[in-house]
């Protein structure tokens, strides 16, 4: 743990309040903000609208982000929800969460250049789904119903996939043949949800094969970890992030079950309400991993406005993974340079 000096104008060090006033503090949660793949997506698209000019169609938001997203339609981006709605011939970025095959198909028959900005965790997913489903396994996939990543992944072997929506859902499964089946999961859900979900199948299909690598993705995890530690002391967790973005809300919901007595999610600091810091000592501040950790600092300069100024960052993992940016976009890049 550090304490956090002075952060987007955050008064530094202790609160020095009257002595009969409780010491106000924040928990800063490390790891938050954007992750390898969220990074390398917003990349992406900046990269794009650099060297190819705008406009630059972006299919479905590219990552679930209010601010991001309307930060790179003023930069040039329009975003769209499918093929049809972009001019044929133009430059197409899909988003992070993954397309299913179709998707690429549809770009190739309207001619238009596909630059595909899925996470590489997604894409592994993908692939998974591909191999159990070529070797004629029936793939429980855990995830929410109508999520991108999902529709994306199903779309990868529809005849063998079936939406396993939460524990709740594990009584309507049903198989072909309980010796052939595997379950995979959307990368953004909650660890503990995820495996509840995983423990009641194999109660019914104990012979049910895991994925070869854990599919939840790290930086998920990791978010995750380090607001179910600090919870327990928390009187109130704000999380920053959309409501469209699982991984955002799921971390409230982590929150809330590891003991902090209240949870929010906000885009903005100005979202926050004054009557959920009325009475509270310690607020835990997190964010998805869509969220640039500019708008956190947003939040942790509101707080200090109403004498939350002390500031501990509680770190639980360093995160150094990085992806690179998609073939088809670095590979014009070279070309770019390379002419000039």
């Amino acid at each position: 743990m550090a304490l956090i000096a002075a952060a987007a104008g955050v008064g530094g060090g202790t609160y020095h309040g009257r002595v009969s006033e409780p010491r106000k503090r924040v928990l800063l949660a490390k790891p938050r903000g954007y992750c390898a793949g969220v990074d390398r997506a917003v990349q992406t698209v900046e990269e794009a609208l650099k060297l190819y000019g705008a406009p630059v169609y972006v299919r479905k938001q590219i990552v679930h982000n209010k601010h991001v997203v309307s930060t790179l339609e003023a930069a040039g981006a329009i975003f769209v929800e499918e093929n049809e709605e972009v001019p044929e011939g133009s430059t197409v970025v899909f988003s992070a969460h993954g397309v299913a095959p179709e998707v690429h198909e549809q770009a190739k028959a309207r001619n238009l250049k596909a630059i595909d900005a899925t996470c590489p965790l997604v894409t592994k997913v993908h692939h998974e789904a591909k191999r159990f489903a070529k070797d004629d396994y029936d793939i429980l996939l855990i995830g929410h119903e109508g999520h991108e990543e999902v529709i994306g992944t199903s779309g990868e072997a529809p005849q063998h996939i079936q939406l396993v929506d939460g524990p709740d859902a594990v009584d309507q499964v049903v198989v072909r043949d309980p010796a052939k089946v595997v379950w995979l999961s959307q990368t953004t859900l909650s660890v503990d949800e995820t495996m509840e979900t995983v423990a009641r199948l194999k109660t019914r299909l104990p012979l049910l094969q895991s994925p070869p690598s854990d599919d939840i993705c790290y930086a998920t995890q990791n978010r995750q970890h380090v607001v179910k530690e600090i919870a327990p002391e928390c009187d109130v967790v704000i999380v920053v992030g959309s409501t469209n973005s699982s991984n955002s809300v799921r971390l409230v919901e982590v929150a809330l079950d590891a003991g902090a007595r209240a949870g929010h999610l906000v885009d903005y600091a100005s979202e926050i309400q004054e009557e959920w810091l009325a009475g509270a000592t310690t607020v835990g501040v997190s964010s998805g991993a869509s969220v640039p950790d500019d708008l956190v600092m947003e939040v942790l300069a509101f707080l200090a406005e109403r004498g939350f100024g002390e500031v501990t960052e509680f770190t639980t993992a360093e995160e150094r993974l990085t992806f690179s940016l998609p073939q088809e976009l670095r590979r014009d890049m070279k070309a770019r340079a390379a002419a000039n």
